[in-house]
């Protein structure tokens, strides 16, 4: 993460009213959030990416056939 998101992400935490901290759809909320912050910095499998550029290339042949 990136220290400007991680700043704002510790800032929004601090920010939290006791309400908040208390109410079960609120944490269920925050820790969706994080959740799916932290699967949005893994990294691509490069198995995933060859597969991606195999269909790429598979859509151009079939566009190319088709175009003739």
């Amino acid at each position: 993460m990136t220290t400007r998101k991680k700043e704002a992400a510790d800032q929004r935490k601090l920010e939290l009213r006791a309400s908040d901290i208390l109410d079960p759809n609120n944490q269920i909320g925050v820790r969706l959030r994080s959740l799916y912050a932290s699967a949005q910095e893994e990294a691509i499998p490069d198995r995933f990416l060859d597969l991606l550029e195999k269909l790429d290339h598979a859509e151009m042949m079939a566009s190319a056939k088709l175009a003739e």
